[in-house]
């Protein structure tokens, strides 16, 4: 077996990157136009992952095979395959494979959840003020389908996380208060933006605590940082693999430990392997889909066919464990170079902007941080917001301009945005968030020091030129 490849720019030639392109978000796909990033990333910016190309031939491949022979593919060979698959991500995750199934997307995991709870009138739903801008929606949307109440615990960012668990409480006491019964509540693994470590180990234990499910959103988890489910039991849990896993899009994992299984019956859309409640009418025919034999649960079989779709990213699950423990050495290698790097790289830029790192109040070092402890970090651009907040305790920190008014925020970031892609042929989100606007910085192997050294001093330029027009006299 060789040996690994170093991370940093020797690892580049096993990405399929423009020459020029510097993909600091992991990533927003390089050929997509100015047009496009401006229309999808409004101002809440995810990142949408890439796979090596070592995992796209091997996406290639399946999908020329699933071409080749589809009836036999999609009958025999895919429900083999991913038994493979899950078996991997199993035991990544320290969870037996028949708690394991796979869907497209974390988006689509929590969907599936909230859907199959069955809420009653009077239960209740908590979920955070960062929580991601799509899962919101799907969240309102569960309320206008079902009547489940909805209660969203209000924070700012940076605080300690006990702190945000003391916030939790409140709401968990003031819904009962008001005779709620609080179901579930949603969170993150690892915040979107501003891109910090949530506190979700320390929020399981409360919720098992409390009778409350956990409903674990962990877009940006797997692949990402060190998880053991098995030994922290959250009820359902769910991660993209095409983010951090190296997985083509789309991918994700969606856990359910035995003894919540029962609850699950139906998948989104609902297919083949729909169970009906023993009351319910019986479903006429079987599929012919699912997989003769074999030993499999009810619930595995659930997830086994859902429509007819191009499961091939599904299969490509041990082709990126295998680049990840060959090529890269190891996910403890990994997430080691992640971490360093990342808050290497928010140094750097926070110190070439005159400005500061989210991290708890108090931290010495970034070691000290549980915010900073993962891949993604967060910096404060020298640009206030006006955005109801009081900037007062803020008022010595460094600024290039007069607070942004509301009808400005958006057209800024926008601009920033486009600049980056357009001019300097890279990306980096920028968002408002408590009275101030922030970049996110995400590390990668292939990424070094020398990445974010060079993108430092354009966010410095991109500052002052957002300084110069914002002037207090340039608003008279």
């Amino acid at each position: 077996m060789s040996s690994p490849t170093p991370f940093g720019a020797p690892m580049l030639k096993h990405f399929s990157f423009f020459p020029n392109f510097k993909n600091l978000n992991h990533g927003m796909p390089s050929h997509l136009p100015r047009s496009y990033i401006s229309l999808t990333n409004n101002i809440q910016t995810g990142s949408f992952g890439t796979h090596p190309l070592s995992v796209q031939y091997a996406l290639h491949n399946l999908q020329s095979e699933a071409e080749s022979r589809p009836d036999p593919f999609i009958r025999r060979t895919t429900p083999q395959a991913l038994d493979l698959s899950r078996q991997e991500i199993a035991s990544l995750l320290h969870v037996p494979k028949n708690e394991v199934v796979l869907v497209k997307n974390a988006t689509t995991g929590v969907h599936t959840v909230l859907h199959n709870l069955g809420f009653k009138k009077g239960d209740v739903v908590l979920y955070f003020d960062t929580v991601y801008g799509a899962v919101e929606r799907m969240l309102f949307s569960t309320v206008e389908m079902t009547g489940v109440a909805l209660k969203k615990v209000e924070y700012r960012l940076p605080l300690h996380p006990e702190e945000l668990v003391a916030k939790f409480m409140d709401a968990v006491r003031a819904a009962r208060e008001e005779g709620l019964n609080v179901r579930a509540t949603v969170f993150e693994t690892i915040v979107s933006m501003p891109g910090v470590r949530f506190p979700f180990e320390r929020l399981v234990e409360v919720c098992r605590a409390e009778g409350i499910l956990s409903l674990i959103d962990g877009a940006h988890g797997i692949g990402h940082i060190p998880l053991d489910l098995g030994s922290l039991q959250p009820d359902f849990f769910t991660s993209n693999c095409h983010k951090w896993l190296y997985t083509p899009r789309g991918c994700a994992v969606l856990y359910v430990p035995l003894r919540h299984q029962h609850l699950i019956r139906t998948t989104l859309p609902t297919s083949w392997g729909y169970i009906p409640a023993p009351d319910s009418a019986s479903t006429i025919g079987a599929s012919t889909m699912q997989t003769a034999g074999g030993g499999k649960s009810a619930f595995e079989s659930l997830f086994e066919f859902v429509a007819t779709t191009d499961d091939t990213p599904y299969l490509c699950i041990p082709a990126a464990m295998k680049f990840r423990r060959e090529t890269c050495g190891g996910d403890e290698r990994i997430f080691a170079y992640l971490e360093e790097l990342s808050n290497e790289a928010a140094d750097i830029v926070a110190g070439e902007l005159g400005t500061e790192v989210m991290q708890e109040p108090g931290i010495q070092h970034w070691r000290e941080s549980l915010l900073r402890k993962c891949a993604m970090t967060t910096i404060r651009l020298p640009i206030p917001t006006q955005d109801g907040t009081d900037l007062s305790p803020d008022a010595g920190k460094k600024r290039v301009c007069m607070p942004l008014a509301a009808d400005e925020v958006q057209g800024v970031c926008r601009w920033m945005q486009d600049t980056l892609v357009d001019e300097y042929d890279t990306f980096l989100p920028v968002f408002p968030h408590g009275g101030w606007l922030w970049t996110r910085l995400s590390a990668q192997v292939y990424l070094e020091k020398s990445d974010f050294e060079w993108v430092a001093p354009i966010l410095g330029e991109l500052c002052e030129q957002v300084g110069k027009k914002y002037q207090p006299e340039a608003k008279l």
